[in-house]
């Protein structure tokens, strides 16, 4: 199946995406995995993302979990963006460590979608954060969206 139509129309878009996402990129995500109504990213907590209590600042959690959420729902070709999300925090991430973000879709009805995203710390599995996010879909290509076919 990595090789089927449906596997390489994800990577597409996921690179397509990749090129111009300079927010996950710029805080030094990886983007490991895609697959349709998946996605699996990475980021190590650096010195800049830890908060006043020594630990990692919620708001870089919550963002690995929406970019890898973002490229699990933007895996057909259709531009999709967030309609709401939530996160709750589970335990603190440390600086060092380093976070994947497992993104899988529940449901696909219509316009809208419902994807899970669970963040976990490499090392050991444990589990950072549970985030739900709706998407909804804009109906235009992502390819020519962003210059790419």
């Amino acid at each position: 199946m990595p090789n089927s139509d449906a596997n390489i129309l994800a990577w597409a878009c996921a690179e397509a995406m990749w090129a111009e996402d300079h927010a996950s990129r710029g805080l030094g995500m990886e983007l490991l995995d895609v697959a349709p109504g998946q996605a699996r990213l990475a980021m190590t907590i650096r010195p800049e993302m830890v908060n006043g209590h020594g630990i990692a600042h919620g708001g870089f959690i919550f963002t690995l979990a929406d970019s890898a959420f973002a490229f699990a729902c933007n895996t057909y070709d259709v531009v999709t963006v967030a309609q709401s999300n939530s996160i709750t925090y589970l335990a603190p991430g440390k600086l060092g460590d380093r976070l994947i973000a497992k993104a899988r879709e529940i449901a696909r009805p219509g316009r809208s979608g419902l994807y899970d995203v669970t963040v976990s710390r490499e090392a050991d599995g444990t589990r950072i954060a549970e985030f739900r996010g709706q998407s909804r879909s804009t109906g235009k290509p992502l390819r020519s969206a962003s210059g790419q076919s």
